[in-house]
Parts: C-alpha cells; sequence; structure tokens
C-alpha cells in the first residue's frame, strides 16, 4: 500500500478552474472519502490522481514517487467506474482477467490471480457466467474484482453504487470497506452521498468549488462543522441568524429573533466579534421537545410530523425561523398544531460559525 499526497493541485479546463490549489495527504492503508455537490472538483481530484487527467500544476506522490507526469498504468493504481464499464461479450472470468492479458501475464498465473480476486468479493464459482446473467451487485463485485486482480497499491472508486438499489448499496458498502482492509490497499472513494461517506470513511475531505472546505473523521465533521457549507452538506441542520452578546472561552451567547441561545466555536482559529453577526446550526436529532422552561431553547408550534419508523421527524415553526425536529422514541407522537413550549438544546449541540 502506499499513501497519496496531492500538493497545491489547480486544474483547469479553458476558463473553468475545477480545482483551487488542492492539499490533501491520504495515508496509507485509509479508505479516504472525497465528497461534495455535483460540480465541486471532486470527480476532477479522482482522476488526477489516477493519471485520467493531467493537472495544471500542482504535483502528486504516490508514497515518496512523483506521479504527475505518469501514465494511468505505471502508477499501481486501479479505478472503479460508476458505470462499472464490464465487457458484455465475455463472462465473468475473462472480464477479470483482462487486465492481465494486456500484461501478458502467464496464464497459469491468471487463473490463479483471478481465482484468488473472485474470492475476495465473494464470486468463487461464477467466472464461466455470463454479465447479463449477474445482479447489478454481482456487476459492481466483478468490476472490483478486475480491478484487485492487478493487485494494485491504491484503489480509486467514483461513485460506485449509485446504480444499485437502497438494499444494495447498503450490502456493498460494507464489503467495498472489507475488501480494501483485506486487501491491505489506500482507497479512494468519491461521493455525493453524505450517508456513505458517514457509514464508511476512515477520513473525508468535504470540496465546495475546487476547494476543500474541511478535512477529518466522520464524527469531526459532522459534529464541528467549520462553516455553514459544511453543516447543511454532512447532514441535515437548522440554520439560525444572530449576532454575538458575550463570549467565554469556546461558548458564545448569541441574540436570535428566538432569544438568546448558547453554543460553541467548531472552527479552529476563529473568534466572533462582539456583536458580530453569526450563525448556530443545530441539527434536527439535537432539539429537545420539552415540556417545560428548558434552558437554551425557543418556543414554537408543530404544523408538519413524518413518521419514519424508527423516528418521527416533525417540523416547528419558531420566530427563529422553522425548525426541522428529530424525536429518536417514535412512541412520543405529537400532533401538528400542538404548542410546543420549548424547543431547547445542550449548549454543547449548538454550532456557532461565521455568517
Amino acid at each position: 500500500m502506499d499513501s497519496i499526497r496531492a500538493d497545491s493541485l489547480i486544474k483547469q479546463f479553458g476558463k473553468v478552474q475545477a480545482l483551487d490549489g488542492v492539499s490533501v495527504e491520504v495515508a496509507a492503508g485509509e479508505l479516504f472519502f472525497l465528497l461534495g455537490a455535483s460540480g465541486c472538483g471532486k470527480t476532477t481530484l479522482l482522476r488526477c490522481i489516477a493519471g485520467l487527467e493531467t493537472p495544471t500544476s500542482g504535483t502528486i506522490h504516490f508514497g515518496e514517487r512523483d506521479v504527475t507526469q505518469l501514465p494511468p498504468h505505471k502508477r499501481e493504481a486501479a479505478m472503479v467506474f460508476q458505470s462499472y464499464a464490464l465487457w458484455p461479450h465475455l463472462s465473468v472470468e475473462r472480464n477479470v482477467a483482462f487486465g492481465l492479458e494486456e500484461r501478458k501475464v502467464a496464464k497459469d498465473e491468471i487463473r490463479k490471480r483471478v481465482g484468488e480476486a473472485l474470492e475476495l468479493v465473494h464470486l468463487a464459482g461464477l467466472g464461466d457466467r455470463g454479465i447479463d446473467q449477474l445482479s447489478g451487485g454481482q456487476q459492481q463485485r466483478v468490476a472490483l474484482a478486475r480491478a484487485l486482480v492487478v493487485r494494485p497499491k491504491c484503489l480509486l472508486l467514483d461513485e460506485p453504487l449509485s446504480n444499485l438499489d437502497a438494499k444494495l448499496r447498503i450490502e456493498m458498502r460494507r464489503e467495498i470497506r472489507r475488501i480494501v482492509k483485506e486487501g491491505g490497499l489506500t482507497g479512494v472513494y468519491v461521493t455525493h452521498d453524505q450517508e456513505e461517506a458517514l457509514s464508511m470513511a476512515d477520513r473525508m475531505a468535504v470540496l465546495n468549488r475546487g476547494r476543500i472546505e474541511q478535512l477529518g473523521t466522520a464524527e469531526e465533521v459532522y459534529r464541528n462543522p467549520h462553516t455553514a457549507f459544511v453543516s447543511g452538506f454532512i447532514g441535515e441542520t437548522n440554520l439560525i441568524k444572530g449576532r454575538t452578546i458575550e463570549v467565554r472561552g469556546e461558548f458564545v451567547m448569541v441574540d436570535t429573533a428566538g432569544g438568546p441561545l448558547v453554543g460553541r466555536v467548531t472552527k479552529p482559529g476563529w473568534t466572533p466579534g462582539p456583536g458580530g453577526e453569526v450563525l448556530l446550526s443545530i441539527r434536527p436529532e439535537a432539539w429537545r421537545l420539552d415540556t417545560g422552561s428548558g434552558e437554551n431553547g425557543v418556543t414554537g408550534k408543530i404544523t408538519e410530523r413524518s413518521y419514519l419508523g424508527q423516528r418521527i421527524q416533525y417540523l416547528v415553526e419558531t420566530a427563529a425561523g422553522p425548525q426541522q425536529v428529530v424525536e429518536l422514541n417514535p412512541l412520543l407522537v405529537r400532533d401538528p398544531g400542538e404548542q410546543v413550549v420549548k424547543l431547547s438544546a445542550r449548549h454543547a449541540d449548538v454550532a456557532v460559525l461565521e455568517a
């Protein structure tokens, strides 16, 4: 396995700057996610790492090797595409063997390595089947086996689960993580699916307009967003405008339209000034539906209710704006129109962000 390091990458397509000085390091053996909305630069960054695009400036290293100008086949990396790109006229075994045949590997070695790759993706015994005889999940496994059979040091995945149904996506998340870890690979995975990233990633980078907005573990990024974009993109959140009243260490009292609220600063190195505009980010599950006069809260009225099986989601109209609220106990059902005395949140669960 190799570490991957990108330094100050810029990539321009005519007048469009897809990457704007991106620097990131992926540790050897890490499953690292590139996350962001369409057009943010995540796929361009992955293609630069793979060698399918050459950066306008900047460098890419695999371990100690500078691979910036190397063609894809000399980087010891394999890529799995969104479309799978399987040959429909070839069997599973021949699809997996294709890369080895192109490298002129001996037939006995090809047979051995194809068998090992199919075993790793739990497709042993299906080598003679046609691609059209496989389910979507099995086709995805064939694409993975084809990438793994060349024994890469790095596995690059471009939205590999987007064509699968919800149940298969959940199953394949576990499988891909298992394969990366058991295979001793460094993995870089592109997705716009925040749930995929939160459930699979060792670490992630959230991209926006060609730049990295935040790097960290899933928990760090979710619990401690550095910007309003990150807080809104990773999971759901409620954003409330306000002005600083008082700063005490990492905690800040903020004046909002619904009354004063206390939260904590989650961006390192930044402290709001007195009277300065800020945004409060409060996750729906951080709000508690109190019937008493709980501290650090706003009053409101339930206007909508969505029953989601394991939880109930409410929309509560407040003076600070509409708030999404998740009740994790589905037995505590409240009706729309019911007056809520307080929505309250712990100080540590309210993120104070730059406006």
